[in-house]
């Protein structure tokens, strides 16, 4: 990336580490709060974030690795966030893993049943996933004969399809929406009139401005724009490699960095064409 094009960047919230720089702030639990409210529609008086984000410690391994944000509302329900801008085609695989674990975790000897807290995940998308036009979409386990009946109410998904949501034309008097073109960035006089509307996401922007001004936080969000695009170019030229020249040694060197950056082995097979056992040997090798 030039000098030139790093200028013209557009730090928003649809960058995984200011998205999370900025709502795990201390003093910006108001944010969180506005926003969740609006979302799951349920009271919140109060928000605790799981980890506030510490921007100067984060390595550059960090850089390509999950940045989700988790809190826990004043009713102990647990809240994580993740924002996925690319689509990996592994969401809903990835998302239902990484819900038990959450569950899990909050689980230790003695626990009654009972006492065990519900988790909500809320996965913010730059891509269409489902095939509805509805741009926020909430899960409910329910029973096949009886779907009225919700039958398992400890994990929740809320999927929110942001290219839906620029479609759709929304009523920017509800707040879902004036929140949601807000983190979008894509239409300013949605954002204008979502910032006059909501008096806390006008105190919103003035965060935003001082988040996207300060160099080290700039810094480390043109680092994360680096690396998804150096990866983009790593894929796409073993790609090529693989196809032009029949050169496995080019897909073999992507396959270690991807398996460096945990990658899920569903996704290398897409990328690579390997098979899981050749990848497995590779995995060896590194040893």
């Amino acid at each position: 990336m030039t000098n030139k094009q790093k200028s013209k960047m557009n730090l928003n919230l649809k960058n995984d580490i200011i998205f999370k720089a900025f709502f795990s702030r201390k003093g910006n639990e108001e944010f969180l709060i506005d926003f969740l409210k609006a979302l799951l529609k349920i009271e919140i008086k109060q928000i605790v974030i799981r980890e506030e984000v510490n921007l100067q410690q984060l390595s550059a391994k960090e850089k390509g690795g999950r940045l989700d944000l988790q809190a826990i509302l004043n009713d102990g329900v647990i809240v994580n966030i993740e924002l996925q801008i690319q689509n990996k085609r592994n969401l809903k695989e990835r998302t239902t893993i990484y819900s038990s674990k959450v569950l899990a975790r909050e689980v230790s000897r003695g626990t009654k049943y009972e006492d065990i807290k519900q988790v909500i995940m809320v996965n913010i998308l730059d891509y269409e996933m489902l095939g509805f036009e509805e741009y926020i979409s909430e899960t409910a386990i329910v029973l096949d004969k009886h779907r009225e009946y919700e039958v398992l109410k400890g994990i929740k998904w809320y999927f929110v399809e942001l290219p839906k949501f620029r479609k759709a034309h929304p009523d920017m008097s509800e707040k879902i929406n004036q929140w949601l073109a807000f983190i979008d960035d894509y239409d300013k006089e949605a954002i204008k009139l979502a910032e006059k509307k909501n008096k806390t996401l006008e105190k919103a922007r003035y965060e935003m401005n001082y988040l996207t001004g300060d160099a080290a936080v700039r810094r480390l969000a043109e680092l994360r724009e680096d690396w998804e695009m150096d990866r983009n170019s790593d894929i796409h030229y073993a790609k090529e490699q693989g196809k032009k020249e029949g050169k496995r040694e080019a897909i073999k060197e992507i396959t270690k960095r991807l398996i460096d950056e945990n990658t899920d082995i569903k996704y290398i097979i897409k990328i690579t064409q390997l098979t899981k056992e050749e990848i497995e040997k590779i995995k060896k090798e590194q040893k």
